[in-house]
């Protein structure tokens, strides 16, 4: 499937191009065990793909003039569908370096936007603590000036690819609002502790920061408006979750219909038997209502990016919201059934099935909860009914 088959014209040599890092890796080398992090394999095999150059806008060495939401979501579909650490080392290179992209000092933008643009530099976000979550609100660390510099004093978790990042972007607290500084991984009391082993295996660390200190430069923004830029980075890069899980459905799917060509009951292939039929039928729907969503999610963002409208940004992150809902809610869907048409050969755990439907429970939780999604896709919709005295308030005739 080329997505130009999908109307989004100049995106089949992007697309090639990341299936063409997944396949350089042995299928051994593209997922990691339980248990395990991230490879060498894999870090290096990302590093030197250019992937990390559609993160990043061109006068910092990207390939775009802004980085292009639809470009970010063809890639993310393709590597999901193949390598889950490639599509999150993919995804980390932008949503922790763009608020820098939009906020940070010109220096520093010139220093470390670069390196990450050629994969030299990885690029992590954290936001998450033991004791917030959706509600970065609760956020507990804190960012203090003193003089020229910033000391920053706290817990973060959950940080995907702490371990292997070169400079992570923070968010806490500082005087009446919230702020990020950029904060290079090697800053003294800055220090990472391996996290939770998760049931998809996923390289998660716990971020120690005891007094860390950092020129007021580093800072990303006006202080206390973190807040500003977290939605600005949502805006580009939340359509591309929807892309991820409709790659990860896409490979389920493709996975069933194999088994279910090849292997015959009762005297013929299982996709003729009609519960069978009705599970592959009911998946192939979910993943194509999914990629044209996702699609269509990733192209208003660009739009939106294109625009430099404030209002028509929000307007898209609420319409990616409901991408990123729907597909990953639709991915889960997916998954399970395609489990059920293989029968016990889906339940085999070190197959391909089996590390799909671990890696496909996650998606409905991290960056945006479904349920913390739901509220912001309610609001949108009522905001777009009209007004009950308004002249279309009676319906259609």
């Amino acid at each position: 499937m080329r997505v130009s088959e999908y109307g989004l014209d100049g995106y089949d040599d992007i697309q090639a191009q990341a299936r063409a890092v997944v396949e350089s890796l042995a299928p051994r080398d593209r997922e990691p065990r339980a248990g395990e992090g991230l490879t060498d394999t894999q870090v290096k095999a990302f590093r030197a793909s250019g992937l990390s150059r559609h993160a990043v806008p061109g006068r910092f060495g990207g390939i775009t003039e802004t980085v292009d939401p639809v470009a970010v979501c063809v890639i993310r579909e393709e590597l999901m569908y193949g390598s889950s650490p490639l599509d999150a080392m993919f995804a980390l290179q932008g949503i922790g370096s763009y608020a820098l992209t939009l906020g940070g000092d010109p220096e520093l933008q010139r220093y470390w936007l670069p390196r990450i643009a050629s994969g030299e530099a990885l690029a992590a976000m954290a936001l998450t603590e033991p004791g917030a979550g959706s509600d970065l609100k609760a956020a507990t660390t804190t960012i203090r000036v003193e003089g020229d510099e910033l000391r920053i004093d706290g817990l973060k978790s959950f940080i995907s690819h702490a371990e292997v990042a070169d400079v992570i972007t923070v968010f806490g607290k500082e005087e009446g609002g919230w702020s990020l500084v950029a904060v290079p991984a090697d800053t003294p009391g800055l220090s990472i502790r391996p996290g939770p082993s998760l049931i998809a295996p996923h390289d998660v660390a716990d971020v120690v920061l005891d007094g860390v200190r950092v020129p007021v430069s580093h800072r990303i923004g006006a202080p206390g408006k973190a807040f500003d830029l977290v939605l600005a980075t949502l805006t580009v890069f939340r359509a591309s979750v929807a892309g991820s899980a409709v790659g990860l459905a896409q490979a389920a799917l493709d996975e069933a219909v194999r088994h279910c060509r090849d292997r015959e009951q009762f005297g013929r292939p299982l996709y003729k038997l009609g519960p069978v039929a009705g599970l592959l039928a009911d998946s192939g729907s979910d993943v194509e209502m999914s990629r044209l969503l996702a699609y269509r999610a990733a192209t208003r963002a660009r739009e939106a990016a294109e625009s430099g409208d404030g209002a028509r940004a929000a307007e898209s992150l609420d319409y990616s919201s409901m991408a990123k809902l729907a597909a990953t809610e639709a991915a889960c869907r997916v998954v399970d059934r395609c489990v059920q048409a293989m029968g016990r050969f889906g339940l085999v755990a070190d197959s391909r099935i089996g590390q799909i439907y671990l890696l496909q429970r996650p998606l409905r939780i991290y960056e945006g909860a479904s349920e913390v999604l739901r509220l912001g896709v309610a609001r949108y919709l009522t905001a777009q009914l009209p007004d009950a005295s308004g002249p279309d308030a009676s319906g259609p005739d």
